[in-house]
């Protein structure tokens, strides 16, 4: 039959939209597809940023995770380790890297101050942080609870007065003299365990920390500093040999226990990583904060633009922070940290309000350099 020519007409429009609509999807999807490519491209081809930082947050950098996002972002980066303290000689005009991500406020200044004095522009920013705690046991929170020198805060969280628990070390007590010792009757002195300072951050802060403690504030003056520092020495001489890197002292209470760790001066996120990685902890194993503590911080150091945008991008984008937060770290969301940490059955303390700057560089170069001095006689 015949079609009439309306119904002719009908069908041509429709096989005409028909073929136009293939062929609008067809070109649409190449040029997704070419689009795709470009972009693959240009996150391909995008200049490596290359960095320095600290043992802290090497596995963080390492995660395939965070190297995706980066690069996903033309943030690629490469990066080195070493040790906080000596990054500031890093920084040479012309061989510098682009970034630095240090622990703690210290050193972070030292490599801006270098930085001034090469002409190349530092800009900080602290994307995560973590406080200082004792790491230890509930036989010796006990202890500790027993002779005032402690309180519980909630259950397996501890306060420590940070004052007096470091007058009692400096009067050298053994933990047999101590009030209700029959959980840990022995004749080693009471020590808090830390790491060298000569090489690692958070065996200065623990200066720092015990300086302030006996000081009554911050130390800000050389004289003062120098005195307490010579006080202090023997809280460092007489742990005996220690560890160059705060891994090191955490690997020995997590490994070997009480008999050799009682108190471990650490990073909160150090057991935190722990906890969440092995989803648990230890039965007797507890946290104590030092009441004042030091909040250190996770400096990032950048020396360009790019870098100071990739730092930014640390410390702004959810996913990043997200990840962090899987190392143990503290980021501004604490609500999301706390959640993070629960199921593990780590007990922590929310909100660290109770806390004590270190000294300016100056002071704290000075005191460190004088127990360094110390130490070797």
């Amino acid at each position: 039959m015949a079609l009439s020519p309306g119904r002719r007409a009908a069908i041509t429009v429709l096989v005409t939209a028909a073929f136009g609509g293939a062929l609008y999807f067809a070109l649409r999807g190449q040029q997704q597809e070419q689009a795709a490519q470009i972009e693959q491209q240009e996150v391909a081809s995008a200049t490596v940023l290359r960095g320095v930082i600290s043992l802290d947050v090497e596995g963080y950098f390492k995660d395939p995770r965070v190297q995706k996002r980066l690069a996903a972002q033309r943030l690629p980066v490469e990066v080195v380790r070493v040790g906080s303290r000596e990054m500031a000689s890093r920084v040479v005009a012309g061989s510098a890297p682009d970034f630095f991500f240090t622990a703690g406020v210290v050193s972070a200044n030292q490599i801006v101050e270098a930085a001034r004095k090469a002409n190349l522009p530092a800009v900080q920013v602290a994307p995560f942080h973590s406080p200082l705690v004792i790491a230890s046991w509930e036989p010796i929170a006990k202890i500790l609870v027993a002779n005032g020198l402690a309180k519980a805060v909630s259950p397996k969280v501890y306060s420590v007065d940070t004052e007096q628990l470091t007058k009692l070390m400096l009067a050298r007590k053994r933990w047999k003299d101590l009030k209700d010792s029959g959980g840990y009757d022995v004749s080693r002195s009471v020590l808090v365990s830390t790491t060298d300072l000569r090489r690692s951050n958070s065996g200065a802060l623990y200066l720092a920390l015990t300086s302030a403690a006996l000081n009554g504030d911050v130390v800000t003056d050389r004289a003062t500093g120098q005195k307490l520092a010579l006080q202090l020495t023997e809280l460092f001489k007489r742990q005996g040999y220690q560890e160059n890197y705060v891994d090191g002292n955490f690997d020995d209470y997590v490994s070997i226990g009480i008999g050799k760790t009682p108190m471990a001066f650490l990073y909160e996120f150090q057991i935190v990583r722990h906890a969440l990685q092995k989803k648990g902890i230890g039965a007797d194993m507890v946290l104590m904060y030092p009441q004042p503590t030091i909040v250190n911080k996770e400096v990032f150091v950048s020396l360009n633009e790019r870098a100071k945008a990739l730092g930014e991008l640390l410390a702004s984008d959810a996913e990043l922070q997200g990840i962090a937060v899987e190392y143990g770290f503290r980021i501004a969301d604490t609500e999301r940290f706390v959640a993070a940490v629960k199921p593990t059955g780590l007990a922590v303390e929310p909100r660290v309000t109770q806390l004590v700057d270190p000294p300016s560089p100056e002071v704290m170069t000075e005191m460190i350099d004088t127990v360094a001095r110390e130490m070797t006689q």
